[in-house]
This record gives C-alpha cells, structure tokens and sequence, in this order.
C-alpha cells in the first residue's frame, strides 16, 4: 500500500505512534509518505519505504500567524498525485482530518481520491475538539473520514459522548516495539542516578497541565520521606519551569534530576524502579506502556484509558485523580516490598507483550486499510471494523 502519514512532529503520544507505525508498515513493504511540519520526534534515521515531505507554512505580511490547515491540505495533494496514494491516515483531529478532507474533495474531481483515516489520541477530542470554536469542524471531519479509530474504549466512548458519533469507531490500542523496549536493555547505568541504596523514580511526559506533573514533585517528596530514591523527569513542556520551581521550594533539588526530551527513552526506562504518572486524563497513556514494557509498575491516577493498559494491583495501582497521599503510600508499599515488586515487574512484562505486541497492532492496521480501501472480504469487515 501507499499510504500517508500526517501528526505532529512533537514529543507527543500522537506523533510518537504515527511514526512508529509508519516505521513498522515500512519494514513490511508499505511506501509510506509523512507529510508534516517538521520530521516526526522518532523518526530520526533513514529507512527504505519512508518518505518525508515538508509542510511549508505561508508567511505573508496580511496573515497574524502563518496558516498551517490550508498550506498542508495543498501538500496533501501535491503527494497523493506524485505518488498515487491509496489512503491518507491522519493522527489528531484537529486540523489533520479537516485537511485531508479538503484533500479528498479535491483531489475527488481529478479522478481516485486517497481515502481518509482518522485516529484519535485524545485531547483532540476531550480538550481542543470538545472547544466551541472547534466542535462542529471535529464533529464533520469525523463523519467526513472513511475510518476512524481510537487508542482506547474509553476514548471511543468519550467521541461519541461529546459528538453525539453514529458512525462506527475502530478501537485499535497503542503498542510498543518489542526489539527495543524490554528489561535489560538499558545503555546507561542506574548508577549514574542513583545510589546503590536508592530507588529510582521516573516521569516522562510532555508537561503539560493536563499531565498534573506538579503533583509528581508531591508524591515524591511524600516517598522521599519514607525510603532513600531520586526523581528523574524525562521530557519538557508547558509546566517545566513550575516543576522547577516546586522543586527549589521543597529542597529537592539535589534528589531531582532533570534530563529534558529524549528520543530513545528504551535506554533509559529499564532503569526505573517506579513511574509515576498522575494525570487528570489519559486516552491510553503510551509512556506507561512502554515502562511496563521494560518492567517498570507504575503509580498513577484511576480512570480513563489508562485502566485499559495498567491492571490495578497487578502491574501498578491506580487511586482518584489528585490523591497525592495515596499514590505515594502505593509506592512507598510497592518499593518497600521486593517480593511483591518482583510480581509486579514480572506481570507489567507479561501484559505489554501479550496484549500490546507491536506485530499484533500494526496487523490491525493493516487488516482495517483493507477493510477501508474495501479490499477484505465482507466476514473480515464485519468481523474487524466495529
């Protein structure tokens, strides 16, 4: 298949599976073309059968701001016409589907358009698309795709709660590569953050409010009190300066480590004790998929699509969003406890490969693209399009 690919290029959950199943469909044989503003955070080598294309947004003097929407639906074109593209796979609503429609309407009159597909990650939905000036433009691009899909139940749920959907919701999960995120991967030492002595917490995310990431520096410091550990903080974001500051305001600083935006955080998870992620809403919550993946039981907030990925009291413990205390007992329990821990670790590996498998999800892709460009039969469609 020939199939584009547009997120944003940042640091967030949405880029980071678009290019990642960008990457995989190009090791199966798929050309697959991204088309964005920048590279996506991940996709930083060359492969075979991936193709970037840039976004240049138009910067004349009668516009506030360079537009972005229109600018990228031409680009839409341009590729699909230069290189046939049989489907155009969009990840966030907001503006990617509302481009690639009007893509396909133009394209439409010049012959075989690209059909759409359409993944929602989340805060499309419940945050930006959920926006007044935003809904009915989220609403139609939605009905407008030719599929849809979503990380989670919850997220399905969520779009049809908020838009009053009909039409059916493909729930495909999030997954992870299992050649790279495992146990005992790791090119850095624990050493180099910790003592011997010291258990090593771990964060990672983009910092945005609705991460609650302040309520990370909480928990910790309640941990702090009760076990000998480090904090150390993977990425970067609205609400790192005020981290910072909580952090000089507690006297952490000598126990809290700030390492920025990583790309290759396999090297660096399978070195964490504990990961910590009390946000007030996650669609799927991809970083936790990947701790667990090398091992790491996670302490975070109950609800959403996370209880999708973390079995409670099995491979983490979940408590109401903003209970600082009890997440922090969970983990002062949780670490105190090394038979139990090891159960933990051991399970969080289990459910990753068995339920997240990165060749079992992009199979689902691919299996859904058939059904989309109606090349399945029609027991496969009923069977995989709900």
């Amino acid at each position: 298949m020939r199939i584009g690919i547009t997120c944003y290029p940042s640091a967030g959950g949405s880029g980071i599976v678009a290019s990642e199943l960008g990457m995989k469909l190009a090791e199966r044989g798929h050309h697959v073309h991204f088309i964005s503003s920048e590279p996506p955070f991940r996709l930083n080598t060359y492969m075979e059968n991936v193709f970037y294309h840039p976004v240049a947004a138009t910067n004349y003097a009668l516009f506030k701001s360079p537009p972005y929407t229109l600018p990228l639906a031409v680009k839409m074109v341009e590729i699909s016409k230069n290189y046939n593209l049989d489907l155009l796979h969009v990840h966030y609503a907001i503006p990617h589907a509302a481009s690639a429609y009007l893509a396909r309407e133009i394209l439409a009159a010049e012959g075989k358009p690209p059909k759409i597909i359409t993944t929602l990650h989340g805060t499309d939905i419940t945050l930006v698309g959920a926006d007044a000036s935003f809904f009915d433009i989220t609403k139609f691009s939605i009905n407008q795709s030719d599929g849809v899909t979503a990380v989670s139940n919850y997220l399905a749920e969520e779009t049809v709660r908020e838009f009053s959907i009909t039409r059916d919701i493909k729930v495909i999960h999030n997954f992870f590569d299992a050649t790279r995120f495992k146990p005992g991967t790791s090119n850095c030492c624990k050493s180099q953050f910790a003592a011997d002595d010291e258990f090593l917490i771990i964060h990672l995310s983009n910092f945005r409010p609705v991460k609650r990431s302040p309520d990370v520096i909480d928990i910790f410091a309640k941990i702090k009190k009760s076990l000998p550990a480090k904090l150390l903080l993977i990425g970067e974001g609205p609400d790192t300066t005020l981290v910072r500051r909580l952090v000089k305001r507690k006297g952490l600083e000598d126990s809290v480590i700030f390492l920025g935006a990583q790309i290759r955080v396999e090297e660096i998870l399978p070195c964490g004790d504990l990961f910590l992620l009390p946000s007030q809403e996650e669609s799927f919550g991809l970083s936790a998929l990947e701790a667990m993946a090398c091992g790491v039981p996670l302490v975070g907030s109950l609800g959403s699509g996370i209880s999708e990925v973390i079995e409670d009291g099995v491979t983490g413990m979940l408590h109401p969003v903003g209970d600082t205390g009890a997440m922090a007992d969970s983990a002062i329990e949780l670490l105190g406890d090394p038979v139990r821990h090891k159960s933990f670790q051991e399970a969080s590996i289990r459910r990753a490969n068995d339920r997240f498998l990165d060749t079992n999800i992009v199979t689902e892709y691919e299996r859904y693209y058939e059904c989309v460009l109606e090349r399945c039969s029609e027991d496969a469609k009923a069977m995989k399009v709900q």
